[in-house]
């Protein structure tokens, strides 16, 4: 098999790709995130993850690159790490009550033809309508100031939904597997 290589700084990715029973190594992409103006929540988490598995690519020139992305979407607003609790709060009380999408993409580099193959996953969440106290309570146990819409769904952040609907369960954490399997696939690593 081809060395692998998850071009992730996230200990989530890359404990949902051990899931696979693959071996693969861990390098950190730094790319700039910030969003392009006129850019959907689609095609924001695409350009990322290609451009992570491209910046990885460089170091790892002989590798299959895999590089994912995700971000959050609430009444047409992207939401973005929070960084501060306060921000966090904030997120978490527009998103009370509603419909929270998550779009993740992860995107696969072949080192031979340089072919890039992306696939995006959106992950559909219902939050409960949550008070200022269970909120605070919650950012503050789980610190979520590194996630995308300002929970982790892997930790506490799942007791803010009422319900999820996906097509693929690991892209709530935020490497979908499923897609991951097939682009492999296609990229002539099969799995099992």
């Amino acid at each position: 098999m081809r060395d692998l290589v998850l071009g992730s700084s996230s200990n989530y990715r890359a404990d949902l790709l051990t899931r696979l029973g693959i071996q693969f190594e861990q390098d950190s992409p730094s790319i700039d995130e910030a969003v392009l103006t006129g850019e959907t929540a689609e095609d924001y988490v695409c350009r990322l993850a290609r451009e992570k598995a491209k910046t990885v690519a460089l170091r790892h020139p002989n590798a299959v690159v895999i590089g994912s992305d995700q971000c959050s979407e609430c009444q047409g607003i992207l939401l973005g790490k929070p960084q501060t609790q306060e921000r966090a709060i904030e997120q978490l009380a527009n998103a009370s009550g509603q419909i929270v999408t998550l779009y993740t993409a992860v995107a696969v580099l072949e080192p031979d033809s340089g072919r890039i193959q992306v696939a995006q996953v959106p992950t559909i969440v219902h939050f409960r309508t949550l008070s200022r106290e269970a909120i605070s309570r919650y950012v503050e146990k789980d610190a979520p100031l590194d996630c995308a819409g300002s929970f982790r769904a892997e930790g506490l952040g799942i007791t803010l939904f009422e319900r999820i609907n996906s097509d693929d369960p690991t892209a709530l954490i935020g490497l979908p597997l499923i897609a991951l399997t097939r682009l492999l696939s296609q990229a002539g690593i099969n799995l099992p």
